[in-house]
């Protein structure tokens, strides 16, 4: 059975716990074997040991590998909208600019670095799974790992990034009244790292959810106690290097207005992230996977219904 139906591009899990289950627990893609009363053979061909012999392990076990997938997913989508911007703004800024200067300095960028790689990963790998994963079918052996919904929000991210970060170094001295003088430019470059650096922050929390209908990105934010303290520490850290940083980051002290105002900016990722989750699936124009297509999604050439339903009419003829 287990050979028939990965000739079927099948993916196979076989329980077993007896010598002769052995063979098609090596055989088949996850083998679970019970850690009681499960013989060392049998847990020797296993690749997952039921420490309880309780099949609710194994939900579990479903849960928390959805879990972990759908975690890299989501420090892949934040990582890559990170990466595209900071070398976009970078690029752009040099060589449009009259001084041959980039809107981050290197020393900036190694803190937008950290943010990319360590926290953000601590962010969003720290969430734990929920029965809603259980609600979705399996996905294809085969399937991408970055969607289509998610390059949408990668590229559109991205691109609403740059682009409000090139306004804001080309007109903030009008839009927040600064002197056209040394230091009015120091504050204003402050105000676009700052800008750049909340963009992230608030580009976090849109990346908690990856599945085009959540659209609730800050659903179950208060039980994810590791996310909010990495983005309490990002924060803090950000304040200390604004106000203190100095000549090693380049920075100025900012006033209330300021802080205010780079806030805001940053939290304009929110709507502009719910606006593309809103915008239509155009996946087959590009040859991407959809979350929803046949890609993507697995599913069972014969319906768990469809089961029951033959289940209960064998009953009937049996009584009959």
């Amino acid at each position: 059975m287990v050979e028939r139906l990965q000739e079927r591009h099948e993916v196979v899990a076989m329980t077993g716990d007896g010598t002769n289950d052995s063979p098609a627990l090596k055989l088949a893609d996850v083998g679970f074997s019970m850690g009681i009363a499960g013989t060392e053979v049998a847990k020797e061909a296993s690749d997952i040991i039921l420490m309880d012999d309780d099949f609710k392990s194994i939900v579990k076990a479903l849960r928390w590998g959805r879990a972990v997938n759908d975690s890299v997913r989501k420090f892949l989508q934040f990582q890559l909208t990170v990466n595209i911007t900071a070398v976009l703004l970078t690029f752009i800024s040099s060589v449009f600019s009259s001084d041959g200067q980039s809107a981050l300095t290197a020393v900036q960028l190694l803190w937008v670095n950290m943010i990319m790689d360590t926290l953000a990963a601590l962010a969003l790998a720290t969430e734990g799974p929920t029965d809603m994963v259980l609600d979705r079918p399996p996905q294809q052996r085969h399937s991408a790992l970055i969607t289509f919904e998610m390059w949408r929000m990668i590229l559109g991210q991205a691109l609403f990034q740059v682009v409000i970060n090139l306004l804001l170094l080309n007109y903030g001295l009008e839009i927040f009244h600064l002197p056209v003088t040394k230091q009015g430019v120091a504050v204003l470059r402050t105000m676009v790292f700052n800008s750049f650096v909340f963009l992230q922050v608030f580009n976090q929390i849109n990346c908690r959810r990856i599945q085009p209908n959540e659209f609730n990105v800050f659903a179950n934010i208060h039980n994810d106690t590791g996310f909010l303290l990495v983005q309490v520490f990002i924060v803090a850290s950000q304040w200390l290097i604004i106000t203190y940083g100095g000549i090693a980051f380049s920075t100025v002290p900012l006033n209330g207005m300021q802080w205010t105002g780079t806030l805001f900016i940053g939290m304009l990722s929110l709507p502009v992230g719910l606006a593309i989750r809103m915008l239509p699936d155009l996946s087959a124009c590009f040859g991407l996977e959809s979350a929803n297509s046949p890609a993507q999604q697995h599913l069972p050439e014969v319906s768990t219904a469809r089961m029951r339903i033959e289940a209960s009419v064998k009953d009937v003829q049996r009584a009959v």
